[in-house]
């Protein structure tokens, strides 16, 4: 059986006809929430019989889910090959209502997907890494994640989401199912999440970043730099051998962007790694002529790492002088620090779990 998350209308319409049924069908998956096709109400009964032996529509199945006191939401989710992804739910701004009951703003949230069952890039403060890199995922399995997380926490249709691509995997190395989705989530009679509200982060292929550019999807980029000179970042990120900082940054000169928009840099600061005033004076020099905003994350630390997340006074001084050069920086507010938040934590909190009980 086929994920008919997989597919976009155009492809559905090859072999659903007449071709408005594809749009009904769509608009009961993702705006009606439909989770069978039984709900189908409106498409003839032998349609939905026949879709019933040919697609499935619930590409995954959420096994285990942590809660922060903050409100996020870290969930981990089993495909159908048994293989287990992270997601998370993160709230950004809470709704306000007035005293008579009424909202006057709504609430916001982004959800962080991943794109890959494992990671190849091998970062050494990455979790993920530890694991290995099993598959890609399908641009249904990416889809799926957001589906899921929007219907079961009740977030309405009409409510768009921020998407990050910053789970687990990275997601230029599974470009072509990244890209789907992206515009499987941009179809008005879908999810109608538009691709300036999806950020696609990469560590930094730089050729992949030029591919991503030429498909002009219209999405927001992200690079995880992280160091400033090839030889941290080459300690921190395998990929920098392939991969240096200079041919990263002259990709992301090329790359196409809405003029009110920025490259978003992320960075990851560590205790006495990369938090110096140096290291903030070199990212200032590196990034002259990009219209750039970084973000500063602090580390979340992990057991079995070697890193230590920094003071607050360092990150602040950090970004401090950044600003005081013009760069736009933001230290990206710490979410879910009291569960396993951290990309690959509540999977490998799972398995020591599972191993314990078995």
């Amino acid at each position: 059986m086929k994920n008919l998350l997989d597919y976009t209308q155009a492809e559905l319409s090859e072999f659903i006809q007449p071709k408005f049924r594809t749009k009904q069908i769509y608009e009961w998956i993702y705006k009606k929430n439909a989770r069978s096709f039984d709900e189908m109400s409106s498409l003839p009964k032998d349609l939905r019989e026949s879709l019933k032996y040919e697609f499935y529509i619930e590409p995954l199945e959420m096994i285990k889910n942590e809660i922060s006191s903050d409100g996020s939401i870290k969930y981990l989710f089993k495909l159908k090959d048994g293989k287990t992804i992270e997601s998370v739910l993160l709230p950004m701004k809470e709704e306000i209502v007035d005293e008579n009951g009424k909202t006057q703003k709504h609430a916001r949230y982004t959800i962080c997907v991943s794109s890959q069952v494992g990671c190849k890039m091998g970062c050494s403060f990455c979790l993920t890494a530890k694991g290995g890199f099993i598959r890609n995922l399908t641009a249904g399995e990416i889809v799926g994640q957001i589906l899921w997380i929007k219907r079961e926490n009740k977030i309405p249709y009409e409510r768009r989401v921020n998407i990050v691509y910053m789970g687990m995997g990275e997601p230029l190395d599974n470009l072509n199912n990244v890209a789907k989705a992206v515009n499987i989530l941009k179809d008005n009679d879908g999810l109608a999440i538009g691709a300036r509200r999806q950020t696609i982060s990469t560590s930094g292929l730089a050729s992949q970043i030029k591919k991503l550019g030429e498909f002009d999807l219209g999405v927001l980029l992200a690079i995880s730099l992280h160091a400033v000179t090839d030889e941290l970042r080459e300690k921190l990120m395998p990929v920098n051998k392939a991969y240096n900082i200079a041919s990263v940054m002259d990709a992301v000169r090329g790359f196409p962007i809405d003029m009110r928009k920025r490259v978003m840099f992320e960075y990851l600061i560590m205790d006495k790694v990369n938090d110096s005033q140096n290291d903030a004076k070199a990212l200032v020099k590196l990034l002259h002529g990009i219209k750039a905003k970084v973000n500063l994350i602090l580390f979340n630390p992990h057991e079995g790492s070697p890193y230590q997340r920094p003071s607050q006074e360092n990150v602040e001084k950090f970004r401090d002088y950044l600003q005081s050069r013009g760069v736009t920086c933001t230290i990206r507010q710490s979410k879910g620090l009291d569960i396993s938040a951290a990309c690959g934590q509540l999977k490998e909190r799972s398995k020591g779990e599972n191993s314990a009980t078995a």
